[in-house]
């Protein structure tokens, strides 16, 4: 007989039903209940799933603390939540999963860290893309040198929307390509830059308008929610990343790719067919001139599931061995917040490099 545990999803939007779907779907677990403000949520997914009338459906968070035997939690409210619920919940004894990013804070994140390790919980991140099979192949092509020496690394994320009202698009669209290249990498960034455009949401006074209609913004920065940021990430070896990051473009891109000496890797999301390919190809210098050889092209086999179906059994599989997994822990969590909010303060400074050194230093003090 299978020992299952007892997991209650908080927050069921765009994101939070498909927790609640794989949760579900787990052998190993029984969703006892579910959280959201909004009422008329709630009875969607009690259709959708034909859900249990054993399952506690409740717009108060606190009304967890009466389910019986609750082991863990799936959050997936607004980031602005997240540093209350996971502390709340990790006071309380459970296991918790968080949306990305894991606050928008890196001290917060810090705190949430230290005190999942005092009470032996499990504090994980679903930053998806670090279970996509085309992410981990990769990886391991990266790693084993398939590329030669590595040059550089770009990335491109655009499409129309959504525009978020809470985070400009660096925050609602960086995270993945940043956690794709650390995790090929190996390594995290010392140096980050940033530079954007705002069109949509200015700053301004409350319910002013700007020059296209848009009602404008309280945001923290000078300038507005940026719509185009392009940013750079420097890492220890050298190696420079380039990301251009946009939610105006009609055309929806998902690519990013590491060029090296005899090749680049290339993940494009958007390609069903082949999203992870190998393109192998160098110079040979004649006299002069440099001229392309070895040149053909590989698309990858990968392993099929779904990355958040990986990230939920993840979850269980960490929960049931008490063991931390680090390829999405909460401290992978906190460095990608680090780099954020590193990179906010170069684009506030229109682009000045900003060391992630002396950041932490500062934040430790």
């Amino acid at each position: 007989m299978i020992n299952k545990i007892n997991i209650a999803v908080i927050g069921v939007g765009r994101w939070g039903v498909h927790l609640l779907r794989n949760f579900l779907a787990h052998p190993e677990v029984n969703v006892v209940a579910v959280v959201d403000p909004h009422p008329e949520r709630l009875a969607a997914v009690k259709q959708q799933f034909e859900l249990d009338k054993n399952v506690l459906l409740t717009t108060q968070w606190q009304d967890l603390k009466r389910v019986p035997g609750l082991t863990g939690v799936a959050i997936a409210t607004p980031a602005t939540t997240h540093y209350a619920l996971i502390k709340d919940a990790l006071q309380q004894g459970y296991h918790v999963l968080a949306e990305k990013p894991l606050t928008l804070n890196p001290v917060e994140c810090r705190e949430l860290c230290h005190l999942a390790e005092q009470h032996h919980l499990i504090l994980m991140v679903d930053h998806t893309y670090l279970f996509h099979p085309a992410v981990e192949r990769g990886k391991t092509v990266v790693q084993k040198g398939k590329l030669g020496d590595l040059r550089y690394g770009y990335a491109t994320r655009t499409h129309l929307g959504p525009v978020r009202q809470d985070v400009d698009a660096l925050w609602d669209l960086a995270i993945h390509d940043i956690a794709i290249f650390n995790a090929w990498l190996g390594q995290i960034p010392v140096k980050v830059q940033a530079t954007g455009t705002v069109w949509l949401q200015g700053a301004g006074e409350p319910g002013s308008r700007g020059a296209e209609g848009k009602k404008e913004t309280d945001s923290p920065l000078p300038q507005g929610l940026a719509d185009l940021v392009w940013v750079t990430l420097t890492y220890p070896d050298g190696f420079q990343a380039y990301i251009h990051l946009c939610w105006l473009n009609p055309d929806k891109q998902r690519r990013l790719g590491i060029v090296g000496s005899l090749g680049s890797l290339i993940f494009d999301e958007m390609s069903r067919s082949s999203p992870l390919t190998l393109l192998h190809g160098e110079f040979e210098q004649q006299d002069n001139q440099f001229i392309p050889v070895n040149q053909r092209q590989i698309a990858l086999e990968l392993e099929t599931g779904e990355p958040l179906g990986r990230v939920c059994s993840s979850f269980v599989v960490s929960i049931l061995n008490n063991t931390p997994l680090e390829v999405s822990s909460g401290w992978v969590g906190t460095e990608l917040v680090e780099i954020l909010a590193a990179l906010t303060v170069s684009l506030q400074q229109g682009g000045k490099p900003v060391f992630l050194s002396d950041r932490i230093l500062k934040e430790q003090e």
